[in-house]
């Protein structure tokens, strides 16, 4: 056994010979080695100690003082090397799935010293088994982006002001990073007056085919609930106040806008008040309808056609989904919750 152990350590040092002391020689060593387990020099090093020890009872330390001695400097060099390596990792935001997030705002890092900085990172976190390792880029600092896409990141998402890379770092096992902004959000809004039975509807300005009669509406905005949603598109494109009773429906459509999926809500909403004053950037017309005549009318599309039918159907049975408020149970944020409920139209 003492045999095998120090014919091991006997090889290590004559694989990286006494010009690896010397301390710029040996941090160019690593740097060809530097996704190298750290871990080997430590493992050798104690077999050393152990070989040391028994030489010593042996009265045979001196025959092997200029082999044992120059590995035992050396590992004091590894060591200190690496608490100084582990001192310049990106530390970043953990998360709850054991991954972490850098915002190149926070930690900034001159372009000089990001790949060494990065690589010494990355052997950090796959010690510590991290799962995923997020970066996000802002402009100012964009000369990032190529290094991280030659060390194996991938690009997640966007914004106008950065962009967002990671890199799954578990071997063996499939990413299961979900895809970002997959599907749209839209809302639209069914404005009855009950008294009237009459629908708001209008044309929109631009429309690469004849323009038809419709429901106001548009997009979610980020961080926006839909009930807020649907009463500003609707107050921006036709200027009535209204208050939100339910969704009535939705409908789901792929390869829509930016190649994404695409949801569009149907809400139910009672007017405010009734008095119009519509966009003059993207309305060309706008105007109360009666019910009777929206299903009759040619520039109505079929698919505007059956969202009526359906709200006639409502006002038959008054079960529409209903929002009520909450708190989250874990992030303490409110949600909505939504649910089918009788309204009180």
């Amino acid at each position: 056994m003492l045999r095998k152990d120090f014919q091991q350590c006997l090889f290590l040092v004559v694989r990286h010979d006494c010009k690896i002391l010397r301390w710029k020689v040996f941090e160019n060593v690593y740097r060809l080695y530097r996704f190298v387990d750290v871990l080997m020099y430590s493992t050798a090093t104690s077999k050393l100690c152990y070989v040391t020890t028994v030489l010593k009872r042996q009265s045979l330390l001196p025959k092997y003082r200029t082999v044992i001695f120059p590995v035992l400097c050396r590992k004091e060099h590894c060591t200190n090397y690496f608490v100084i390596m582990a001192s310049k990792c990106f530390k970043g935001h953990n998360d709850h799935y054991n991954g972490v997030t850098i915002d190149s705002n926070e930690e900034s890092c001159p372009y000089e010293e990001f790949a060494d900085r990065l690589t010494a990172s990355l052997q950090h976190w796959i010690s510590n088994k991290k799962r995923t390792v997020w970066f996000r880029v802002f402009l100012s600092h964009s000369e990032w982006v190529p290094i991280l896409v030659k060390e194996g990141f991938k690009f997640h998402h966007a914004k106008q002001e950065y962009v967002m890379l990671y890199r799954w770092l578990v071997v063996g096992e499939e990413c299961n990073v979900p895809h970002y902004a997959h599907t749209n959000l839209g809302v639209g809004g069914f404005v009855y007056n009950e008294k009237t039975k009459e629908v708001l509807v209008i044309k929109e300005k631009y429309v690469s085919l004849a323009a038809r009669w419709k429901l106001p509406g548009g997009y979610v905005e980020p961080g926006e609930d839909l009930e807020e949603a649907v009463k500003r598109e609707v107050l921006e494109e036709t200027g009535v106040q209204t208050s939100f009773k339910c969704i009535i429906g939705f409908r789901h459509t792929h390869d829509y806008a930016f190649g994404c999926s695409d949801i569009y809500m149907v809400a139910y909403l009672s007017p405010v008040d009734c008095g119009i004053k519509k966009c003059e950037k993207e309305i060309s017309e706008c105007k109360w309808m009666k019910v009777s005549d929206y299903l009759e009318h040619s520039e109505v599309h079929e698919n505007n056609k059956l969202i009526v039918r359906k709200m006639l159907e409502f006002f038959n049975h008054k079960m529409g989904i209903a929002v009520q408020h909450e708190i989250h149970s874990i992030t303490n944020k409110p949600i909505c919750i939504y649910s089918i409920s009788k309204i009180n139209a």
